[in-house]
């Protein structure tokens, strides 16, 4: 498939379902700008921000009874009032409902009988560690800019966020270098329980910011092998859950305690990730913790309590990997391995129930652990060489998790059912170095602007540049992936541009742009610099986009949403996005034709015997269809 631009999520996602480009739906990056101070984001995963109608609508609205199951661009809050629309979350791109119910981070505990004093340790306190490693350096510091405006994408979104970057930490670089809450526990003889055997050990899982305690056994069975028994206090006779070395558990129910003393119901996986052969380290893992009855992003919320009595709580996926190749294995891909499973089930039973005609669905796995892995599949200054084969070999084995995940809908084609299988972009390695601090979309990249002399900072008593835009002397900044704006008097609340001057000073930014050599390479890092009324080419042109559009060269990305859709990576790697149509009407064999993204829409409304989305910009895939 022909990707459109930006190649970003709720920008790709709208554009399938509405058939419209972004230069007519107004969805432009994981966040649009705000229309009056452009260097602040508001989160752009709501369908109210879009100006363009979505395919379902029209599904809907022919009596087709329809499912829009966590679409990550445009389908949350419905934008319909029939009764024939289901819609399911859509507020991030992660999993079901990350951004509304999610109570408590994941927490990795290190249990050593090195460890003296049971202390919990807050994101952001420590650096990434492998498994068995001890965390010395407690001192909290504070998270990046950059992990908290990432994390925000995945989770509760404010309404904007202003976030100046200087570094490749205070943006999307952030999300594969993610802090994460971790616990230094005693591994020590076990004392006061009320049915420890002889020879057990104990260590502690803090939960809560520490302000919830869960005993735990380590004990060996008649083998030798080891295992943990999980409490919720030394005087209960059964244990919460009971792992064996290696073993994931099914979803826990349980409390999270608030700093307030308020209880929360909550459900999260656990994980006996590691211990070495003499028993005196170990690695235990709890999930992300999220809350049981939470249905505010299920329409109808009837849904959600039909899917966890019949299907059950889904497995939290975990975000710990990538850097860490052990944890890659022992933890991202098997979390994610059963929320497809879940996923999968949940979708099937509504589908043996004969509930629904039609259902647009999405998963996010490649994409959520590709970011954390592609960065490390080749050599680089933050990547270990000998690591690199393992995390290809962990890429490749996510795309196998797919195949599973698509092969248990297979069987419907013989039941009478389409199925279109597509994407919003692929995912891209660089073959520089490192990424330039442009085009990332998590706040203003300053860095370079300021060096071309069109963004100015303020400076600190040292001279040293602050975190924060002088407007009185900034022509221009950069926002976003791929957007910049001019500082324009009469239309910004500090703008110095004359109006009659704009012509001029884009071309200067944009000979700029052009001119600008890569410090470490000395390559160009612009691939194209478009005005925005010529943007319109690729339908990336309009009021929410920027006065000056622009992507970079092959080379220099972060994964996918800084580049033309059309780039290529090292590793076998290809931002583009994909399409496989099988079934009811669709012609055998037809490999012959470029399919865009805006074609996706109209073809399912011919296919379903719908009228268009009203802005649809693209057509029906004629070849293909029967």
């Amino acid at each position: 498939m022909l990707g459109a631009v930006p190649t970003i999520t709720p920008p790709m996602w709208t554009t399938m379902a509405t058939g419209a480009y972004p230069a007519t739906h107004g969805i432009t990056c994981f966040w649009n700008s705000d229309p009056v101070d452009k260097s602040k984001l508001i989160y752009s995963l709501d369908s109210t921000m879009c100006k363009a109608e979505a395919v379902w609508n029209a599904t809907a609205e022919a009596g087709l009874r329809t499912l829009v199951w966590h679409w990550p661009g445009s389908s949350w809050p419905p934008t319909s009032d029939s009764p024939n629309l289901h819609v399911v979350d859509g507020t991030q791109p992660g999993f079901i409902n990350f951004g509304v119910a999610l109570r408590e981070d994941e927490v990795l505990i290190i249990a050593d009988k090195r460890v003296d004093e049971l202390k919990f340790i807050p994101s952001g306190g420590h650096a990434n560690i492998g498994a068995g490693c001890l965390i010395s350096d407690v001192d909290v510091k504070e998270a990046s800019t950059g992990a908290e405006v990432a994390k925000s994408s995945c989770e509760d979104a404010t309404a904007s966020i202003t976030n100046v970057m200087l570094e490749l930490e205070d943006g999307e670089y952030s999300l594969e270098l993610m802090p994460y809450d971790a616990v230094n526990s005693p591994l020590k003889p076990a004392q006061g329980w009320a049915n420890a055997p002889e020879g057990a050990l104990e260590f502690t899982v803090l939960l809560s910011k520490g302000y919830l305690h869960r005993p735990c056994l380590l004990l060996q069975d008649v083998e030798g092998n080891y295992y943990v028994e999980m409490y919720k206090n030394k005087k209960d006779e059964k244990p919460m859950v009971t792992l064996k070395n290696g073993e994931l558990s099914d979803p826990v129910v349980d409390d999270i305690v608030k700093e307030d003393g308020e209880r929360i119901k909550c459900f999260r996986p656990y994980k006996f990730v590691y211990i070495n052969e003499e028993g005196s380290s170990l690695n235990f893992w709890a999930g992300r913790a999220f809350e049981c009855d939470n249905d505010v992003v299920w329409h109808p919320k009837s849904l959600y309590k039909d899917i966890i009595e019949n299907v059950g709580y889904f497995m939290t996926a975990s975000s710990l990997g990538g850097i860490v190749p052990f944890f890659t294995g022992a933890l991202m891909l098997p979390t994610w391995e059963r929320y497809n499973d879940w996923q999968a089930n949940s979708l099937n039973y509504l589908m043996e129930e004969d509930r629904y005609d039609v259902i647009f669905t999405h998963l996010h796995n490649v994409d959520g652990m590709g970011h954390n892995i592609w960065p490390h599949c080749e050599v680089n200054k933050h990547t270990k060489a000998e690591d690199v084969e393992q995390n290809r070999e962990y890429m490749a084995e996510v795309y196998r998790q797919t195949d599973r995940y698509l092969a248990k809908f297979l069987p419907w084609l013989d039941k009478g059912w389409t199925i279109i299988i597509t994407s919003d972009h692929g995912l891209i390695v660089d073959s520089e170095e490192e990424a330039v601090l442009m085009g990332d979309p998590y706040g203003v990249n300053a860095k370079i602007m300021n060096e071309l002399g069109f963004t100015a900072l303020k400076k600190d008593e040292n001279g040293n540049n602050l975190k924060e835009i002088d407007w009185s002397h900034t022509k221009a900044i950069a926002v976003r992936t791929c957007h910049i704006y001019l500082n324009l008097k009469g239309r910004d609340p500090y703008g110095i541009v004359e109006p009659e001057d704009r012509y001029k000073v884009e071309e200067e930014i944009i000979d700029a742009l052009y001119n600008y050599r890569d410090p470490n390479s000395g390559r160009r890092i612009i691939a194209l610099a478009l005005r925005n009324k010529d943007a319109l080419l690729l339908g990336a042109s309009g009021p929410e986009f920027g006065d000056i559009v622009y992507w970079l060269e092959e080379g220099f990305h972060r994964v996918h949403g800084d580049s033309l859709s059309t780039h290529l990576g090292v590793a076998n790697t290809s931002v583009s996005p994909i399409f496989i149509a099988a079934g009811e009407g669709i012609k055998p064999g037809y490999t012959e034709r470029v399919i865009r993204e805006v074609d996706l829409a109209p073809t399912i409304a011919t296919l379903l015997g719908v009228r268009m989305p009203a802005q649809c910009e693209g057509a029906p895939v004629y070849q293909i269809i029967e």
